[in-house]
């Protein structure tokens, strides 16, 4: 696991179990409307088919009851051709109009959605890291994409649907009442109480909906930790833990699950009992009315087709409104993410410099992660030179993975500065000074693709023969063609295909085809063997040299050829030199380099020097001015070979 110097907030409650801020639905669908740009022209004309559409269904109706009137009750085959004849065109124009608008609207909606999931994800690669070591992967993948499918209800299907049923009621109703106003009257007065069952069971669907969506992430969660870890999960035999996990996070699904059906379905109950009554109503109404002379039977006919035409897009309406709230509770868990800003960003005035020669200075220097309570580094300085080889060290938790998180700017220091040939890392556009400073992290990230993918990704665009000059310096050419497929075999994070050091020797095959002039190692040999180790010491030489190396370490075997060592403690330089130099202090560095090779074991434990009191024999502030000083105070620089 990588080493971790600060925890943010203390150990922080994970995003997934924590509720998201409420949001109105209204802010909500300002905040991802003007995503819609480019697609609103597409929005008015699936509105304009949904208007034809509603037209053509109202034409239709009509014409039913006129058949009634004039070809059924009086059995005249000759009234009913003509009728039926424009009945038919009115039905095929109203299909074909139907079908263009929905195909164009499911186009629209799914260009939202991957507009959408593009933004929130773009703005989530660049968040900073301890953004992700306090947010769980499985969260954040249920995020982007259940949650944004449910914003893209809100916002595009959602306007689409509240269109065509605003259209279709407002149509229906005005046929109603041109056929019988006083009996559209008296049957309308009843359509408020869909609005009022709507607003009733609103509240509880926005809640159980964000309990879902919560539950939901969770789920996602687990499932995709306990297969990232299933060597440690059949190695300890944890299967029945994992197995109570899933069980946990399932039943506060199920139970949100389970409420939010029953809340639908007495919704939906509640809505067929108010039609009915209304039905029951217009068929009275209508009884008595053709007792008295005053309606046709086909006036009635057609007056309780549109009243059943109008109840779906009426009721519509109502649901529209707890699709809406349900959705809200998904945008308020995307708005959380967005909300969260990048720890940097690139200058409003970049700097621009030819490419660097790689001279990095650390000035005075301190930061504090956010939450943390006490620094990370406090007043570090230090300067590394083309051609030199600086190592950092010291004890866990010291500060040293801190500084190529500064290094590669991953954020900006509180105090001091970290420049690159006297130019502030902050006036570098953020893609371009990675071109520059080039990062072997702890852990060997490697890309599911071919292995010829994983080298190129360190200049994309790079020919064959670039790539496998690369795999030769890093000693793992003759590896990779005795590969089922050479260059072109498929590798993931988890693949049983390479061991540890081939894969870091691919990782040292990336960094030597970026060739950058500036170039972090933190800690390049963790989790390999002496041997594996041993093996990509040449490559790391090969890779280092002539440029400007800072390899933050606890192994020491490479520190007899430093140019420059720094013993960082507590976010401090409290000793600098060489090898020889160090050693002969005895001091915090001698420490370090007896705890490595000379630790004893005492029953069953390893028992170490105590770490020294002091800040070691050489003062605070000369071990920063040994920080800054050229190698050659040290004696002659290594070579790099």
């Amino acid at each position: 696991m990588p080493e971790s110097e600060h925890t943010v907030n203390g150990g922080a409650e994970e995003l997934a179990h924590a509720d998201a801020p409420a949001i109105a639905a209204r802010a909500a669908f300002r905040r991802f409307w003007p995503l819609t740009r480019g697609l609103r022209g597409g929005l008015l004309l699936v509105w304009l088919c949904t208007v034809l559409a509603a037209l053509a269904e109202t034409a239709a109706v009509l014409l039913f009851g006129d058949l009634t009137d004039h070809a059924l009750q009086q059995g005249s085959l000759a009234a009913f051709w003509s009728p039926a004849a424009r009945w038919l065109g009115i039905a095929v124009a109203g299909a074909l109009v139907a079908y263009a608008g929905n195909s164009l609207a499911a186009w629209l909606t799914e260009r939202f959605v991957m507009r959408l999931r593009e933004h929130v994800f773009d703005h989530v690669q660049r968040l900073p890291p301890h953004f992700f070591q306090h947010h769980r992967q499985g969260d954040l993948l249920s995020r982007l994409t259940s949650d944004v499918e449910a914003i893209e209800t809100m916002v595009v299907s959602g306007l689409v649907g509240a269109a065509s049923a605003v259209f279709s009621a407002l149509f229906y109703a005005v046929a109603a009442f041109w056929l019988r106003w006083d009996l559209a009257a008296a049957t309308f007065v009843l359509a408020p109480l869909f609005w009022l069952a709507a607003r009733r069971f609103s509240g509880s669907v926005r809640d159980v909906s964000r309990a879902g969506r919560v539950a939901d992430g969770a789920i996602t969660a687990v499932v995709e930790e306990s297969l990232g870890n299933i060597v440690l999960t059949q190695a300890y035999d944890r299967r029945d833990a994992e197995r109570r996990r899933l069980h946990e996070e399932a039943n506060a699904w199920f139970r949100a699950s389970v409420r939010s059906a029953r809340l639908n379905e007495a919704y939906e109950q509640l809505v067929q009992v108010i039609e009915t009554v209304c039905v029951l109503a217009v068929i009275g109404i209508g009884a008595w009315e053709i007792s008295t002379g005053r309606m046709t039977l086909g006036q009635l006919l057609a007056f309780a087709a549109f009243l059943g035409y109008l109840y779906p897009p009426v009721r519509g309406l109502a649901q529209l409104g707890l699709t809406v709230t349900a959705a809200t509770a998904g945008a308020e868990r995307l708005i959380e993410i967005l909300d969260a800003r990048p720890s940097v960003t690139d200058p409003l005035r970049a700097a621009q410099p030819g490419r660097p020669d790689g001279t990095v200075e650390v000035t005075g220097v301190s930061f504090r992660y956010p939450g943390a309570g006490a620094p990370a580094l406090e007043g570090l300085s230090f300067t590394a030179r083309p051609g030199e080889l600086v190592i950092v060290t010291g004890p866990s938790g010291a500060g040293k993975s801190t500084v190529a998180k500064l290094l590669l700017r991953f954020y900006d220091p509180d105090a001091g500065d970290v420049l690159l040939d006297g130019t502030p890392l902050r006036d570098f556009p953020l893609a371009r000074l990675r071109e520059y400073v080039t990062l072997l992290p702890q852990e060997t990230l490697v890309l599911r693709d071919t292995v010829r993918a994983n080298i190129a990704c360190g200049r994309p665009g790079a020919g064959d023969q670039a790539i496998e000059q690369a795999a030769r310096a890093a000693d793992a050419h003759d590896f990779i063609v005795r590969l089922p497929d050479g260059y072109d075999t498929r590798v993931d994070p988890h693949s049983a295909r390479l061991s540890g050091g081939q894969l870091q020797r691919l990782a040292i095959a990336r960094a030597l085809l970026r060739d950058a002039p500036v170039l972090v190692l933190d800690e390049p040999t963790t989790g390999l063997d002496a041997m594996a180790a041993r093996r990509i010491v040449t490559p790391l030489r090969r890779l280092m040299a002539g440029r400007t190396t800072i390899m933050i370490t606890h192994d020491l075997n490479l520190a007899p050829d430093a140019d420059r060592i720094l013993v960082v403690d507590q976010g401090r330089v409290v000793e600098a030199g060489r090898h020889d130099g160090l050693l002969a202090l005895g001091g915090a560095y001698a420490w370090l380099h007896r705890s490595q090779n000379n630790a004893v074991m005492d029953t069953g434990e390893l028992r170490l020097p105590p770490w020294p009191e002091q800040s070691g024999p050489v003062p605070y502030r000369q071990a920063q001015a040994q920080a800054q000083a050229p190698a050659s105070a040290y004696g002659e620089p290594w070579s790099g070979g």
